[in-house]
């Protein structure tokens, strides 16, 4: 879900404590990254990293921090590996893979089947150009959710996320970072929260978030027309981007969020919202500034933060997902993948907040990056697409990105 809350506001400009935050591109280093990094690129994945040598990637590297692998396959996953790995990674390719992958499929296909039955001879719910499931009653709802539960865990269980090991924070963590008002005096029909934000490291977390809370998600449009996948993601009343001309009454994808937050506090039964502001993924060191749209409904948010450990092979998204195959097969191969959860308390806005949904969401971000020890950074989507564009030798972009 790289690109997933492209058309919501824009991140906010709040000042930053300089003391963490990292070095960012400015556009008049752009010409000099091109003139770097452009010159020996071809049009081919399996050349590209080749034909750039180690110092221009160790520039683009320090440019980019937020989206740069440190694991033993390194970037895009081509690194050179010792012997013994290459002969566990031979096994788990005859072994654990096939295995792995038959099973998924079979867990996946379950679920479809399941979703097909629930909604069979009903039609779908269509506002504003989106189309969904989430809001059929009753019994359906119900196996839904908690078969859509059971096996996005039994999904991460087959995946070889055996454990997952899950932290709660004290209420009261930081004056500073929360309202005046005592936890126990604020009332009850605000215990559930508008949202639930996380940071974006893989396309697991999104497993993660069904097996925990099952809540709708904002997708690429593309996705709810997926095999298989389509039918669950309107199940899951996921929100959708929509990129191509929109007619004049359309709310945009900020409106719908809103609409299904004021939603989801009003009506229990209807599907929490889950959102993932920083707009794409890094590789679990970082955290990138926050998109608005999750907070201007003024409504307390739940914040969430995922960590992936790893020894050899990180789950992160980034610089792989250009050749997604490729990860996926990494990830079947690795014999135990491990995840980490720390759930914050709700954080209620102060009345500052509520006028100000930058410095809300700023600040929500700031409380993230110090209790899971994430880096701030300033850089973005754009600055994560030069990147991949210059890590899979596609120097035009680089060009139009110097412009």
């Amino acid at each position: 879900m790289d690109s997933e809350l492209d058309g919501m506001q824009s991140e906010p400009l709040s000042p930053r404590d300089e003391s963490n935050l990292d070095d960012h591109p400015a556009k008049a280093d752009l010409p000099h990254a091109r003139s770097s990094t452009t010159s020996n690129f071809t049009t081919s994945d399996d050349k590209s990293v080749a034909s750039t040598s180690q110092s221009e990637i160790e520039e683009l590297e320090k440019k980019y921090p937020a989206f740069v692998r440190h694991d033993l396959y390194g970037t895009m996953g081509r690194g050179a590996l010792p012997w013994t790995q290459k002969i566990l990674l031979g096994i788990a390719l005859i072994t654990l893979f096939p295995l792995r992958l038959v099973l998924a499929t079979l867990v996946v296909l379950l679920y479809y089947l399941i979703c097909r039955a629930c909604t069979l001879f009903l039609v779908p719910n269509r506002e504003d150009e989106q189309e969904d499931y989430a809001h059929i009653s009753r019994w359906r709802r119900k196996i839904i959710f908690w078969f859509g539960r059971v096996l996005s865990r039994t999904l991460l269980f087959v995946f070889g996320f055996y454990w997952i090991r899950e932290t709660y924070r004290n209420p009261d963590i930081d004056s500073k970072f929360n309202n005046e008002l005592d936890v126990n005096e604020r009332s009850e029909e605000h215990e559930r929260p508008g949202a639930i934000i996380s940071n974006h490291v893989s396309h697991l977390d999104i497993l993660y978030h069904m097996s925990s809370s099952f809540p709708s998600f904002v997708a690429k449009r593309s996705v709810g027309k997926l095999p298989l996948v389509g039918l669950i993601s309107k199940c899951l009343g996921c929100i959708y981007v929509q990129r191509e001309s929109k007619s004049s009454d359309f709310k945009g994808v900020s409106g719908v969020v809103n609409d299904r937050i004021n939603e989801s506090l009003q009506d229990k039964s209807a599907p929490m919202v889950m959102l993932f502001p920083e707009g794409t993924t890094t590789n679990g060191d970082y955290i990138l500034p926050f998109k608005t749209g999750a907070f201007l409904s003024k409504a307390p948010v739940l914040p969430v933060i995922l960590k992936y450990p790893y020894r050899r092979f990180s789950p992160a998204w980034d610089t792989i997902s250009g050749v997604s195959r490729r990860h996926v097969i990494l990830l079947l191969c690795q014999f135990v993948n491990n995840i980490t959860v720390m759930r914050l308390p709700l954080y209620y806005p102060s009345q500052e907040e509520k006028e100000n949904p930058k410095l809300y969401a700023e600040n929500v971000r700031r409380l993230m990056a110090r209790e899971g020890d994430l880096k701030m950074s300033d850089i973005g989507l754009p600055e994560k697409r030069v990147y991949h564009e210059a890590i899979h030798g596609k120097p035009t972009v680089l060009l139009q990105k110097a412009d």
